[in-house]
């Protein structure tokens, strides 16, 4: 249990800090994670920078924001909670009624007593977030509505890490920080992978290949740290995974590679067989996290995913109940510890690589036109607020998306997916409309 109360304490260092998409958390965050693992090593890219479909947004800075209601209570009050303004908010200063601030309130009605984790990164809205019980309790009246916040040409900022071995085949281990005081969806990764790391450079001396630690913020940094490196990767990676929601103990979870057949996910399979405890195996069509990135078409690294539970698939997710007390523990964080150092010394077992078979490429198939995830919301095909479940609005076109890498007919994406061809090929239709495949 060393390893599990150790990562949960630097779990609670880290909490406090406000992370969000760029910003002095992050920052704060990648520097506290040095003094844990002082190999890894923090970058920056200018807002503006085009990194493949996707531009590096501007950073973003809020001083204060509340609510005060009529009665002269403050509500929604950012100091106390951050999750209690949508991320990237505008600035505002105005005094509203209560019928026109309703629309920048949001909440859960299924899960009244919860706050959710809104954003929107790329779309300049402001709005609070609440609990739907909290929303039923306000009255009519006039509200005094206060954002302090500015956006500005910065930067985003990640940080990563080679601890060399004996060869120059790599392991790829990549989280995210960029969420602010949500323990599972967030803090569990970025924990987890030093103190693997740690693992790692006690026992450097020894490792037959090398290791590649990566934290990004998620989505848009994932695709900036691919925009760098991708071509030494797609050279160097023999495995590896996204590591996140790893810090409850209410089981296991493993998110298959685009065709399952990667050394990754042989080794997930064959670790969790073995631990005994039972897991939940979810297919690619079921990512949500960088994965997406990772295993992009054009990219296609060998990377798998083992969870605790499985993002957005545990009631606490994307809302103020992600928290260190009642979802991530010591002892969850131990578990997934255990089960991740278990797969890396079966790569460290391996005696030699084996050789993957390549894809057939069939002259007809329809082909992405860019590398990683395409921007979608700039062309009006995603939901530029993110909410809990905003992303079954485009599954399937992030789906097809996925398969159209060359080697797959519009009838063996649909049935991969699990839609029927004439779905299928309305989908490329539009794809080629917005000249996203070809």
């Amino acid at each position: 249990m060393k390893q599990g109360l150790q990562m949960h304490q630097w779990a609670k260092d880290l909490w406090p800090i406000n992370r969000s998409l760029t910003g002095q958390g992050v920052r704060d965050s990648l520097a506290y994670l040095k003094n844990l693992l002082p190999p890894l090593q923090t970058h920056s890219i200018a807002s503006g920078t085009s990194v493949f479909d996707w531009t590096v947004p501007e950073e973003w800075h809020c001083d204060e924001a509340y609510i005060i209601a009529p009665d002269g209570q403050r509500i929604c009050d950012y100091s106390q909670n951050n999750l209690h303004l949508v991320g990237y908010s505008t600035a505002i200063d105005i005094s509203i009624s209560l019928n026109e601030l309703k629309p920048y309130l949001y909440s859960m009605p299924d899960q009244p007593d919860y706050i959710p984790y809104v954003t929107s990164y790329f779309n300049k809205i402001w709005g609070f977030c609440l609990s739907h019980n909290d929303l039923n309790r306000l009255r009519d009246g006039i509200y005094k509505v206060v954002i302090k916040s500015n956006h500005f040409d910065g930067e985003l900022n990640y940080a990563d890490a080679i601890i060399r071995g004996k060869t120059d085949n790599e392991i790829l281990l990549s989280t995210y920080a960029c969420h602010p005081s949500m323990a599972n969806n967030e803090l569990s990764g970025p924990v987890l992978v030093a103190a693997l790391g740690q693992w790692l450079l006690e026992n450097q001396s020894q490792l037959k290949h090398s290791y590649r630690l990566v934290i990004t913020p998620e989505t848009v940094g994932a695709i900036t740290y691919l925009s760098k490196h991708h071509e030494i990767l797609k050279q160097h990676v023999i495995g590896g995974f996204q590591v996140t929601t790893v810090g409850d103990d209410r089981g296991f979870s493993y998110i298959e590679s685009p065709y399952a057949d990667t050394l990754s996910d042989v080794i997930a399979r064959e670790v969790l067989h073995e631990n005994g405890r039972g897991f939940k195996t979810y297919s690619f069509l079921h990512r949500g996290s960088d994965e997406r990135q990772y295993c992009a078409p054009h990219i296609r690294l060998p990377i798998a995913s083992i969870c605790r539970t499985k993002y957005a698939e545990y009631p606490e997710y994307h809302t103020s109940a992600d928290n260190l007390i009642d979802v991530v523990t010591p002892k969850g964080l131990q578990g997934a510890y255990d089960v991740y150092l278990k797969c890396i010394k079966r790569f460290e077992q391996l005696e030699r690589i084996p050789e993957v078979r390549q894809r057939q490429q069939l002259p007809e198939s329809p082909v992405v036109t860019c590398l990683c995830e395409p921007q979608l919301g700039k062309r009006g095909l995603y939901n530029l607020i993110s909410y809990k479940g905003s992303q079954q609005d485009t599954r399937q076109l992030i789906n097809v998306i996925t398969y159209c890498d060359g080697t797959n007919t519009a009838a063996n994406i649909a049935e991969i997916i699990g839609v029927s061809e004439d779905e299928c090929l309305e989908t490329i239709q539009l794809l080629k409309q917005h000249a996203l495949i070809h």
